[in-house]
């Protein structure tokens, strides 16, 4: 799931959203420092509400993520989705269709959301401009083995960038996927590869349902 999929039913508890934002921020800002959902559990009860909402959504956050990943249709769709893009990425058998292929369904559900109801988006920045960042960093240096100084600061750019609304546009979905790229390593994706995306952002609309039931039956 991405940040709005995992967020969009707890839009009214600003630091529990937080918390489930965390660990991809933090894959963003410094990909050496993990939340994991044990440690996390050690602060749950915290003194602080705001720590404990927190720790809620990050452990939240790997539970979503667990039963997703997991359901036939993700996993169909992935495998669909991987396969097509090697024919569209001629040479390319390593890894990168089939990374590509899981994190455009999660953003292009993302875009569902927002097509259907623009609000969502933005009700969700609006809550996490109700976050203290230092509140959120510190925490997070509680829990991660490793210390971090980069998570406080990106919050407000987070927020500011307002990237989820370029979802809706297949250009400009390209170029976020290409950041993404970028920031892993991996090869940029061509300007030809927009005729596809519209083909993906049909069909995973069409499967946003059965996607997004944790009842699903799994693979």
């Amino acid at each position: 799931m991405n940040y709005l999929t995992h967020a969009a039913e707890h839009l009214d508890r600003p630091y529990f959203v937080a918390g489930l934002a965390t660990p991809d921020w933090l894959s963003v800002v410094d990909r050496r420092v993990r939340v994991r959902s044990g440690a996390a559990a050690e602060l749950a009860d915290d003194p602080d509400p705001r720590v404990r909402d927190l720790v809620a959504g990050i452990i939240r956050h790997h539970e979503d993520d667990r039963w997703f990943h997991q359901t036939r249709c993700f996993v169909e769709m992935n495998l669909q989705f991987a396969v097509e893009l090697r024919d569209h990425l001629p040479g390319d058998d390593g890894f990168r269709p089939s990374f590509l292929g899981h994190i455009l369904i999660e953003l292009l559900l993302d875009a569902d959301l927002i097509a259907e109801d623009r609000g969502r988006a933005d009700r969700y920045y609006a809550t996490l401009e109700r976050v203290d960042g230092a509140v959120v960093q510190a925490a997070v240096n509680r829990i991660a083995a490793r210390r971090t100084e980069f998570l406080e600061p990106f919050i407000p750019r987070f927020i500011d960038e307002r990237f989820l609304y370029d979802y809706l546009d297949n250009d400009r979905l390209l170029f976020r996927l290409n950041q993404v790229m970028r920031r892993v390593g991996l090869p940029r994706l061509p300007a030809s590869l927009t005729v596809w995306l519209q083909t993906a952002r049909h069909r995973v609309s069409e499967a946003r349902q059965r996607l997004l039931s944790s009842a699903a039956e799994p693979s």
